[in-house]
């Protein structure tokens, strides 16, 4: 915490115990750690996931920026360092530093930045998602939650319950449930779409211990949803046609594969 906000607190605490709060955050829109956000490539993104899981970066710093250089993504940790988001925690040599969040309040920042601007993207990604799934665009459904994935920092602790909740939470929208019995079996996620002339999507989900493992597994997820008839019980429980799919997740990567026949 910085003194501003240590003054903060102490004035509050003359009147109650209160806990402690983010206040410097307050002071400001945080634009800039969002503008960095939307704009990051795949290797700022990675950066970016490290310094949110208490890891350093060492960087080549410049540290006599102007405003009219902020626009520019090679200047991005030296104005983060210089307005506060980053702090030096070692130098390796005239211009390049080791660097990280400097304390609670600051990742506060970064965490509700990553999740709202998420939020924002995943609004828009996920009903192209169905669309692709219903559609039986496999390859199209499968970039985008590629994509979604990729925009996602999380700390993922690389367990098939993790992805069957992220799915889950995904498309929390659409009518969806999990575990529901059909067929010679219970199905992992089970997608209903309101509008009665649109087909029920079924996804068995699976979580592979290798990355090349991946497609082996997205098919055997494909070949489950067959075997168990799943597709067959939905149609003569819910009166609806049934499409299916088997995705595997390997880390920020999914492989889909239809269930076909």
């Amino acid at each position: 915490y910085n003194p501003w906000s240590v003054l903060k607190y102490v004035l509050k605490a003359i009147q109650s115990k209160p806990e402690p709060e983010s206040f410097w955050a307050n002071t400001s829109s945080n634009e800039l750690v969002v503008n960095y956000i939307k704009n990051a490539d795949d290797v700022m993104y990675d950066e970016f996931e490290m310094l949110m899981q208490g890891q350093s970066l060492v960087k080549y710093l410049k540290l006599d920026l102007t405003y009219q250089e902020m626009d520019n993504q090679d200047n991005v940790y030296s104005f983060l360092l210089l307005t506060g988001y980053l702090k030096v925690i070692s130098q390796i040599d005239m211009n390049t530093y080791e660097l990280i969040i400097p304390n609670k309040e600051v990742y506060q920042i970064y965490k509700n930045s990553f999740m709202d601007y998420f939020n924002m993207y995943t609004k828009e990604r996920k009903g192209q998602l169905v669309t692709a799934l219903l559609e039986q665009k496999v390859e199209e459904a499968q970039a985008i939650l590629n994509d979604i994935l990729f925009k996602d920092i999380s700390y993922y602790d690389n367990s098939e319950a993790f992805y069957h909740g992220f799915l889950v939470g995904l498309m929390q929208e659409y009518g969806i449930s999990s575990n529901k019995e059909s067929g010679e079996g219970r199905l992992d996620i089970f997608i209903k779409p309101r509008r009665a002339d649109r087909k029920v999507i079924v996804i068995e989900c699976k979580h592979s211990q290798k990355e090349s493992e991946i497609v082996k597994d997205s098919e055997v997820g494909a070949r489950q949803i067959i075997e168990k008839k799943y597709l067959e019980g939905i149609k003569v429980n819910e009166q609806r046609e049934a499409i299916g799919y088997g995705i595997a997740f390997y880390k920020k990567r999914c492989i889909v594969t239809a269930a076909l026949k």
